[in-house]
């Protein structure tokens, strides 16, 4: 494993939204991210465009203009696989080349979608699809190029209703120092613009609950940025802290 972040979403705002702060966290510390796009919601994520008339292939091509320029801005390289949405359906080509980017990347942190969302199926897919294609990676008897990965620690970034989706929160992630970042590559996102304001009030909440969870260790100020994440797997330690 390297100290890669690999992040896999099903559509392209997903990963500013929900991980912006945590790709743009790693990058200013030289670290490589890398994203996985599946699709570039272009059925279910993209009403404003299609009101404007846009054909289909054009609604792709504006999103995927706003998803690159949004991955620069967070200092992230972004690759896409052009599978459909509404419904996000398993493929061979998507799996094999979900599994040939874990093998390739050679991720130290995976970040995904939540494993459930009555609002949005393909984010469940998308959460489901991530972690097989991380169990076959592992697998030396199954295709792939490179070597096999490791077992990197997954974490699912919080969905827009958690109450509704099971997401359980258990660490919340100081973004404070990139928060301008994320706030720049968020309003890259013309095309899901109704999500400005409650993607920063959310920030501006998991913040405030950072702050009073951070104890005298790291004594965190009231006006603190957070992303929340649900940790997959146990942390393997030798002390507790």
């Amino acid at each position: 494993m390297t100290d890669a972040t690999l992040v896999l979403t099903a559509h392209p705002g997903d990963f500013v939204w929900r991980a912006g702060g945590a790709i743009a966290l790693a990058a200013s510390r030289g670290q490589r991210v890398v994203i996985g796009c599946m699709s570039f919601g272009e059925r279910g994520e993209s009403a404003s465009l299609w009101r404007k008339g846009y054909t289909l292939q054009q609604v792709k091509d504006h999103r995927r203009a706003e998803a690159e320029q949004a991955a620069k801005v967070l200092g992230a390289e972004i690759r896409f696989f052009d599978a459909d949405d509404y419904p996000l359906v398993e493929t061979p080509a998507l799996l094999q080349g979900l599994i040939d980017l874990y093998r390739e990347i050679q991720p130290g942190v995976v970040l995904t979608h939540a494993a459930a969302d009555p609002y949005n199926s393909d984010h469940a897919f998308a959460h489901a699809i991530a972690l097989k294609a991380r169990i076959l990676a592992q697998a030396p008897g199954v295709e792939g190029p490179g070597e096999v990965i490791g077992a990197p620690p997954v974490f699912s970034f919080e969905p827009h209703q958690p109450e509704q989706c099971g997401f359980l929160p258990n660490v919340l992630l100081d973004i404070t120092a990139v928060w301008e970042v994320k706030r720049e590559a968020m309003r890259i996102l013309a095309a899901q613009k109704h999500l400005h304001t409650y993607y920063t009030e959310l920030g501006s909440r998991r913040g405030l609950q950072a702050s009073r969870n951070s104890g005298p260790n790291l004594g965190l100020p009231n006006d603190t940025y957070a992303e929340a994440y649900m940790r997959l797997y146990p942390q393997v330690t030798r002390e507790l802290s």
